[in-house]
């Protein structure tokens, strides 16, 4: 396989912070997945974590080179956690569809985050001339 996109994306988490407090479970059920909601739960940096995930989404959009378009919707992209930590991607809905189309078949994604940001960076990986519908 072969990187065919990638997406860079970096988010304050103060705005998580305040997305949340203005719109509480509206914005989170919005933009994550249940998964993702119950991962970050209580936890003490609970706005990192979900601001890293924000940014691992957008960062998505980004490869992608879509947008929020097309139907695709913040959950249709999920950050998941492997037992070792380390953090992965699945694509559902119209943004799998998407991503099948552009020959998209495996993610890479490293997030990282500190107190005042989070960064996220995803790479699509496929084989060049597996697209099968031109979606930018």
């Amino acid at each position: 396989m072969q990187p065919i996109a990638h997406g860079i994306d970096l988010v304050e988490v103060i705005r998580i912070g305040s997305m949340i407090e203005s719109h509480g479970e509206t914005f989170l059920k919005r933009c994550f997945t249940t998964d993702e909601r119950e991962y970050a739960g209580d936890r003490r940096r609970r706005d990192e974590h979900l601001a890293a995930r924000f940014a691992a989404k957008e960062a998505v959009l980004k490869a992608l080179g879509t947008g929020l378009t097309n139907g695709i919707h913040w959950t249709d992209i999920e950050v998941r956690r492997a037992p070792d930590g380390a953090p992965s991607l699945a694509l559902n809905g119209r943004a799998a569809d998407v991503a099948r189309g552009q020959g998209i078949d495996e993610w890479l994604i490293s997030l990282s985050h500190t107190d005042s940001h989070a960064i996220a960076s995803v790479i699509a990986l496929g084989r060049i001339g597996d697209a099968t519908v031109a979606e930018h």
